[in-house]
């Protein structure tokens, strides 16, 4: 189950920034994509996101809270593969 989450949240990150990069119309598979990945991984990235608020640097906004959620399913998946 973690490993899947964790497949996710790449998928978040990757299918964002194709869409920051590619610029133009979105087709059809990414929106997908990331209304899937967005629907899956936001409720648990809300709520981190309330207490690791995002950090502005410059005219840069970078959101501390995936990168958080990815580390600590990462090591949870860790744990339990040591158990």
């Amino acid at each position: 189950m973690l490993l899947v989450f964790q497949l996710l949240l790449v998928a978040r990150v990757v299918a964002d920034w194709i869409g920051v990069l590619a610029g133009g119309p979105e087709p059809a598979w990414r929106s997908g994509l990331r209304r899937v990945t967005h629907a899956t991984t936001e409720p648990v990235l809300a709520p981190v996101r309330r207490v690791l608020r995002p950090v502005r640097i410059g005219s840069v906004c970078l959101d501390l809270a995936l990168p958080a959620v990815l580390l600590v399913v990462i090591l949870l998946r860790q744990l339990a593969l040591g158990l």
